[in-house]
């Protein structure tokens, strides 16, 4: 757990450094910052997409998850509920910031392949290198959308530590198709996040955020009927 521990206290430290540069920030350059996440946010989204799909072995797996997923999320109204609680506590809109936060820290390969070769080989060079980025990040975001995008840290350390209990729960079922198929999910949510801060399109990302149990699902279903 040490290499997500390490990925947990760079998000909180990068929050911290960048709510001290927010409180100095011009509209002018809080404006351009929001218009560089999302293009961040965009780009790493396709990147993700475009490097997995190809590989993917069931190539409409996404769209069901996706479709599924947002079904869930919407009964559950995933979305709404979460941006209450967050303006409950704040103000502005770092509901949109966070759920960007934890999508960007979560929902990526070295997020997800990190906790699983911590746990079957002890290597923790991918959390390591993900905790650098991670911090990098989180002071961009923070001096956005402020000091509430720590949060982001602890939904990253309950996520990644998941996968690692997972990871030697099931070593022996645990295969790369299936951390392809999540991360094609996570890609196009990403996305969808960075087309919502760009104003292009208001994309209810949280709402979709159930796709990602969806692959797992699925997978272990047809582990059972083999």
């Amino acid at each position: 757990m040490f290499g997500t521990i390490f990925n947990t206290m760079m998000i909180i430290v990068g929050s911290i450094v960048g709510s001290i540069f927010k409180k100095g920030i011009k509209d002018e350059y809080h404006d351009i910052l929001m218009q560089a996440m999302g293009l961040v946010a965009m780009g790493l989204g396709i990147n993700a997409i475009v490097q997995h799909l190809p590989s993917s072995k069931y190539p409409v797996l996404f769209i069901v998850s996706l479709a599924l997923g947002g079904l869930i999320g919407e009964k559950l109204k995933l979305e709404s509920r979460f941006n209450a609680l967050v303006n409950k506590y704040s103000k502005g809109n770092l509901a949109e910031g966070l759920s960007t936060a934890i999508l960007l820290f979560c929902i990526g390969t070295l997020s997800i392949l990190g906790p699983v070769e911590a746990a079957l080989k002890g290597d923790y060079t991918y959390l390591l290198a993900n905790g650098m980025l991670d911090g990098i990040t989180s002071i961009v975001l923070a001096s956005t959308f402020g000091i509430g995008i720590a949060v982001a840290g602890i939904v990253l350390f309950v996520w990644q530590g998941s996968i690692y209990l997972i990871a030697i729960l099931m070593e022996n079922s645990l295969n790369n198709d299936l951390l392809n198929e999540v991360t094609i999910v996570g890609g196009i949510l990403i996305l969808a996040s960075g087309l919502s801060i760009l104003g292009i399109k208001k994309c209810n990302t949280l709402n979709l955020l159930p796709s990602l149990i969806i692959p797992p699902i699925v997978f272990f279903i047809i582990h059972l009927a083999n």
